[in-house]
């Protein structure tokens, strides 16, 4: 049984013309139709749910049609309703009213407006201060009053042209003077008292946003102009460091402007006179103008960072580069923290080392100049690495100092055979005799760390002073309770201390700290000199 009754196969005949279609014929062919509508209606639910959507259209019945290959029904919209009238005469037949349309009426019908798709078009209101004439703007005379700002040219054909000039940014008198005065005692007068008194202005003032575009320009023409002019530099970096110290003024969309000549101050070959000028104080500062900067600005500009340490890393790492760019790369790279020198300078530490050595020594680096250029260098070096390892050891729990009841008064000294200086060189470490002797009346006994055991390192045991008398047998001298509770609570004490030394101890030697092997790498590199850096000198005798 088919839901499709005969009589709508008749009728369908009926109105494409077949008139004489037997019963038997509408009624075979009444579940042929039914199977056919339910094929296009399922793809129609196909189309649908591809499309996501949760109601059937025409649109999906159009495309169910195309899949099958048949020609799409005509004249059916999605956003039409459609009406359906009962048939006269029948009980369960609908029909959809449509009106007949002359040909003519649609002809001579006027064309109706085509729809606009929606879109976003982006366009700058002003430029700097700048209004750009573009159609999207207002034009000039809607927002002024009319100047001479629009002029007349004419044309080739001889047809006048109006041509409006962008809006020139206006400054109030106050600014223009504030402006003129702060450049002035920038390049003139960098060291009065006056120009720290605007720099304290530049900092703090709130009116100030309509002068920075100005200020950019400003400093990054004098920076290309002024390389050897010291006073000059050092005294645009200082109001670059008041600008951004001023919570009222909105810098990121000049930051692309300031960074060169922030860049060019720290890595620039020559800075200044090379020996009249203190041009390594300038670098330092810039090096922590540049890390704020990062610091400041590095979520809202992610690949700050990263171009800033690719420039830098590229001048530490070409040895074509002169000695005074080095300093200032590294310097840099040791502002930005200590992962940076971690990740870019400890793994090109042990090599550049070796090519630098040369430099330092005077049998090999005649000129003076160079050679204080290549210690410098080493001293930015040794500083960044100390800062590494500082921040590495700051991270273990800290260990405590001995007891003061631990230490003992005898009449022994404690003597060393090596010099009195300490040598900041391997070499004359290897020299240097490893142990320390203890010197007292009776017999000099050799002391050594790694002698004692692990539970007694609290404690350092000294053999008993001889005086006018003779020394009385152990055996024979009678100990007090007291003394007997009070050496068991201090090796009590010395066994804790013993067990944080140890826990300490593993947790620096773990793999993914790494802290141990970097401190011994340190070590060999500038030999003694990186002690200075261990945190406490307990944590350093431990390591």
């Amino acid at each position: 049984m088919s839901i499709v009754p005969k009589e709508t196969i008749e009728v369908i005949a009926q109105s494409i013309g077949i008139n004489n279609l037997s019963p038997d014929v509408a009624l075979a062919l009444a579940p042929d139709v039914e199977y056919r509508m339910r094929e296009i209606m399922q793809e129609a639910m196909k189309c649908m749910r591809h499309s996501k959507r949760t109601m059937l259209t025409t649109d999906d019945v159009d495309s169910a049609l195309n899949l099958r290959n048949v020609e799409p029904i005509y004249g059916f919209a999605s956003g039409d309703p459609l009406r359906f009238r009962r048939a006269v005469g029948h009980k369960d037949l609908f029909y959809i009213d449509d009106k007949d349309v002359d040909f003519k009426d649609v002809i001579e019908a006027p064309l109706p407006k085509a729809p606009l798709d929606t879109s976003i078009v982006c366009h700058w209101l002003a430029i700097e201060g700048v209004q750009p004439a573009i159609p999207e703007n207002a034009p000039v005379e809607v927002i002024t009053a009319p100047s001479d700002s629009k002029k007349t040219e004419p044309k080739d054909d001889g047809l006048p042209v109006d041509i409006k000039l962008p809006v020139k940014h206006v400054l109030s008198r106050e600014l223009q003077l504030y402006f003129d005065k702060i450049t002035e005692l920038a390049v003139s007068r960098s060291d009065s008292v006056l120009f720290k008194e605007a720099l304290v202005s530049l900092a703090t003032d709130s009116g100030l946003h309509p002068l920075v575009p100005y200020f950019t320009c400003f400093i990054a023409d004098e920076v290309s102009r002024g390389l050897s002019d010291f006073p000059l530099l050092f005294a645009l970096m200082r109001v670059v460091s008041s600008l951004l110290q001023n919570p009222h003024i909105h810098i990121e969309p000049y930051l692309h402007q300031l960074m060169p000549s922030v860049v060019t101050c720290l890595v620039a070959k020559r800075l200044g006179n090379r020996f009249a000028d203190n041009h390594w104080e300038l670098r330092d500062f810039t090096a922590n103008l540049v890390a704020s900067i990062c610091k400041r600005f590095g979520h809202v500009y992610n690949n700050l960072q990263t171009r800033l340490t690719k420039t830098l890393l590229h001048a530490f790492l070409d040895p074509k580069r002169a000695l005074t760019q080095h300093y200032g790369a590294i310097q840099g790279l040791a502002a930005l923290g200590p992962n940076v020198v971690r990740l870019l300078i400890l793994p090109n530490l042990e090599t550049y080392l070796r090519l630098l050595e040369p430099e330092m020594l005077v049998e090999r680096q005649k000129n003076e100049m160079k050679r204080h250029e290549a210690w410098r260098v080493y001293g930015a070096l040794l500083r960044a690495s100390g800062q590494c390892i500082y921040d590495r050891l700051r991270m273990f729990p800290p260990l405590p100092s001995p007891p003061v009841n631990a230490v003992w008064r005898t009449n022994g000294r404690v003597v060393t055979t090596g010099p009195n200086k300490r040598k900041s060189s391997v070499e004359h470490l290897e020299q240097q005799p490893p142990l320390k002797k203890v010197a007292t009346d009776g017999p000099m006994v050799p002391l050594s760390n790694n002698s004692l055991p692990s539970d007694m390192q609290g404690e350092i045991r000294v053999p008993a002073p001889l005086g006018d008398s003779e020394a009385v047998p152990s055996s024979s001298r009678q100990i007090p309770n007291e003394s007997i509770s009070g050496s068991r609570n201090r090796k009590d004490k010395s066994d804790n201390q013993a067990l944080k030394m140890s826990a300490a101890l593993t947790q620096a030697w773990k793999d993914e700290l790494n802290s141990g092997q970097l401190l011994v790498s340190l070590f060999e590199q500038f030999g003694e000199s990186i002690f200075s850096f261990i945190p406490t000198p307990e944590m350093g005798l431990f390591l």
